[in-house]
């Protein structure tokens, strides 16, 4: 209007330069671009199966399933319009500080295993046991039982684990941490032996201090979020049929933040095999 720079003038009037390009009408609280009835589309058919899933998880299925590359802020636009959003879950913080790191750089430098409970509609219940993988987040070896896990279920979880990784019969090179709480099926002596003629090394956390443990925390709410909140509970017989399903689909196709959104065994084929 005036001829002059925009810039020297808002200036003097000490102001920003974004005041004096906005326009008169605000824009809407979300706009729409004419192909996101096609990413809508996409969207619905991956939750449809994974309603747990937030949008960036969505987004990294999407993208692996019909070989687009929408970024994470679409995602969540598009959701976010067809009412699909997750509520942010309130996480509880003990105040304690915790400076340690479970994640490690390499793979089979750390293992971590841990267990949980799932109860059936009936009053029956199952025990779920696993060994993971510290760094690719790969679940090594599980067992699911209608009672309570004992040594020898860990024992034999720990044997599993080193087979799947070094094959039968066969053992590390070097000593691998195994972390786990202080649960007696851990700490009794059978277990340690075992441990320590697999080349294991058992490391257990401090007391009253489940974060050390994180990522078996973390699998365990995966599994409780993703998979058992939407199983069939009738039974334990019915329960344990699921559990199978339950870790093949966790190892070939959920993806995982820390691995750039891939499964833990696409992040093994992909990334651990050029090193």
């Amino acid at each position: 209007m005036t001829g002059r720079k925009i810039a020297p003038i808002c200036r003097v009037l000490g102001i920003g330069r974004a005041s004096a390009y906005r326009k008169e009408k605000p824009r809407g609280p979300r706009y729409v671009k004419a192909d996101d009835r096609v990413v809508t589309a996409q969207i619905r058919e991956v939750i449809r199966t994974r309603a747990t899933y937030g949008s960036r998880r969505t987004c990294a299925l999407v993208n692996r399933a019909f070989d687009t590359g929408y970024n994470g802020k679409r995602i969540r636009r598009v959701m976010d319009i067809a009412g699909w959003k997750l509520p942010r879950s309130a996480r509880r913080r003990t105040g304690r500080a915790h400076t340690g790191q479970v994640q490690r750089p390499a793979s089979n430098e750390r293992w971590c295993s841990d267990g949980l409970e799932v109860a059936c509609w009936n009053g029956e219940y199952i025990q779920v046991g696993f060994v993971l993988d510290c760094h690719d987040r790969e679940c090594l070896a599980w067992c699911a039982v209608p009672r309570d896990l004992t040594a020898r279920d860990i024992q034999q979880l720990m044997h599993a684990a080193v087979a799947q990784r070094f094959g039968v019969g066969r053992r590390p090179d070097g000593p691998i941490q195994f972390l786990s709480d202080n649960g007696s099926i851990y700490t009794a002596l059978d277990t340690i032996c075992t441990a320590e003629r697999l080349n294991l090394e058992p490391i257990t956390t401090p007391k009253a201090s489940p974060q050390s443990n994180g990522m078996s925390e973390a699998f365990v709410n995966t599994l409780k979020r993703d998979y058992v909140s939407g199983a069939d509970r009738s039974e334990a017989a019915a329960l344990l049929d699921q559990v199978a399903p339950w870790i093949d689909d966790y190892n070939a196709i959920a993806p995982h933040s820390a691995l750039g959104y891939r499964s833990p065994w696409q992040y093994r084929a992909e990334v651990l095999a050029l090193v």
